[in-house]
């Protein structure tokens, strides 16, 4: 892969994810306004979003803010319920197991242009993501390398062979992002968030400030039993981008927004208000290290030492405002495949005079100032932290800084947003320690951020090798969904373990919603909008 393809980006406004799209619900709460009774047809919604989503091909970003985006545009072949349950989406039938798959489409869905949908479109989007030579992001994530799938557009079918044993293909291929039409040979025109199969039409677009959308009057293709009829539907639907989450309370309250994802204390002042929410759940609290030659993670001793140095249970109730739970494993959006803990129990105590001893015995000496070095390198840090994450980020971090240099460390922090991460993972590397969560609703999805290829020719961004990861990773992909359950927590702990990333707190992540109703899984459901007076 190339230093510059698109990275990482996790729910809603958090700032590192993997995120496949599916169906699904959330808790909610709220006013009158989740009523039914009060529907209104045509309404415009408006959503605020944290950062630009940058480029819109669906087959080129992992940003979990373009992806939310994209579930407006791009629909996939089957959509998952909130029970787990599969429901058909751009398909009505399929069939998998490991390392086969089929799929047969629904009649007459069209693309954005007004052209016909083929099965050969279908499979020229998975053969995309399986060339190597396209440096897609979800190579490996949802598409194994060497996979093939072939289209019978007489017949509306498509047959994909996979190219390594995968746990979960048929969640993995079937929520794909499908595009069609003069897009697939123009790659441009998906950038822009055209050629799309989904509910809505790509509109304005305005970097940086908004971008705006159309519904599709012929979109008959919705998930399980969509009624394209049903009274409630947004005609038009307009992303603004809002970095600060005062404003878009305020906003909220003002009624010149629809819906905002809040992480912060302003959470209070709109439930204090009975506004409507809709709460998905996000990986808030995670440390990630950078373990490339050069860097103080490097040596598994720092690393230990660091989290001993650090009172995670007290970073987390600064991360949520004394609202988040404690963290249970890597992945966190519903519906899991796999239960069980494996955090607990694996992650180094709490206790500072321990990790320093660890360090002077590791050779790291306390020098001038306080700071260690070990054979004329101090022990300097990078800390990242995500600006788009709310304003609790930056408490946290100026806690995990001070806790740090107590250890004998010089840390600086460095805020950046989305891009700015992507740039520091894939391209720069300039980062020793990262706040940035990765959201996953698959233990699959991990694999290639934690093992294989580091940049800029794979996603393995720590730089992480850790062999009985693999080793229980390799068992559990020849085993098709929860049958391999024990070995996916195996290759979780493994990580923990090691401390090559720590999982620590869980946070809800809800959406606030003003004269609007939805549901919320990993992303807003497009499809579940419903406008009240």
């Amino acid at each position: 892969m190339k230093a510059t393809r698109t990275g990482l980006a996790s729910l809603a406004a958090t700032a590192l994810g993997l995120t496949a799209c599916g169906g699904g619900g959330g808790s909610s709460g709220g006013s009158a306004s989740s009523s039914s009774a009060d529907l209104v047809n045509g309404k415009p919604f408006t959503m605020a979003i944290a950062t630009d989503p940058g480029s819109l091909d669906p087959d080129m970003t992992v940003l979990s803010v373009t992806r939310g985006m994209d579930r407006f545009l791009y629909a996939t072949l089957i959509n998952l319920a909130p029970n787990g349950s599969v429901q058909p989406f751009l398909a009505d039938k399929w069939q998998a197991d490991t390392e086969k798959a089929s799929f047969t489409l629904r009649k007459g869905v069209t693309c954005s242009d007004g052209s016909p949908l083929t099965a050969t479109q279908v499979a020229d989007n998975i053969n995309f993501v399986a060339d190597t030579n396209n440096n897609s992001p979800l190579l490996g994530l949802q598409v194994m390398p060497g996979s093939k799938a072939t289209g019978d557009d007489a017949a509306g079918t498509v047959e994909v062979t996979s190219g390594a044993p995968d746990a979960f293909l048929l969640r993995n291929l079937g929520t794909l992002s499908i595009a069609c039409g003069n897009a697939l040979t123009d790659r441009s025109l998906l950038a822009k968030g055209q050629g799309g199969t989904g509910m809505f039409k790509m509109g304005d677009i305005v970097a940086n400030d908004h971008y705006s959308m159309t519904r599709r009057t012929d979109f008959t293709w919705g998930p399980g039993d969509w009624d394209k009829n049903q009274k409630g539907l947004p005609d038009t639907v307009t992303f603004k981008v809002v970095q600060n989450e005062s404003t878009s309370a305020n906003l909220l309250l003002s009624g010149q927004l629809n819906a905002a994802t809040i992480l912060g204390p302003d959470q209070a002042r709109l439930t204090s208000a009975n506004l409507f929410h809709a709460d998905g759940q996000t990986p808030l609290g995670e440390l990630w290290f950078n373990e490339g030659d050069g860097h103080p993670g490097q040596d598994p001793a720092v690393r230990k030492a660091i989290i001993q140095a650090l009172d995670l249970p007290q970073v987390g109730k600064v991360l949520t405002n004394g609202k988040g739970k404690p963290a249970t494993g890597f992945v966190t959006l519903l519906p899991k495949p796999c239960s069980g803990d494996t955090v607990s129990g694996n992650v180094p105590d709490h206790d500072v005079s321990a990790a320093k001893s660890a360090l002077d015995a590791a050779g790291w000496k306390a020098g001038a100032g306080g700071v260690r070095s070990k054979d004329g390198k101090p022990l300097a840090i990078t800390s990242l932290y995500g600006t788009q994450l709310g304003p609790t980020e930056s408490s946290a971090a100026e806690l995990i800084q001070s806790g740090l240099k107590a250890l004998g460390a010089d840390v600086t922090l460095k805020g950046v947003d989305s891009p700015g991460l992507n740039t520091a993972y894939f391209g720069t590397g300039a980062w020793d320690v990262s706040m940035a969560p990765v959201t996953l609703n698959l233990p699959s999805q991990l694999v290639p951020f934690v093992s294989g290829p580091v940049p800029p020719d794979g996603t393995n961004f720590g730089h992480i090798q850790n062999k009985d990861y693999e080793s229980s990773v390799q068992t559990a992909a020849t085993k098709a969904g929860s049958d391999g359950c024990d070995d996916w927590n195996n290759a979780e702990k493994a990580l923990v373990k090691a401390v090559d990333a720590v999982p620590y707190e869980n946070a809800l992540a809800p959406i606030f919603g003003k004269n609007a109703t939805f549901t919320v899984s990993d992303a807003l459901d497009p499809t579940s909008i419903r406008m009240h007076g």
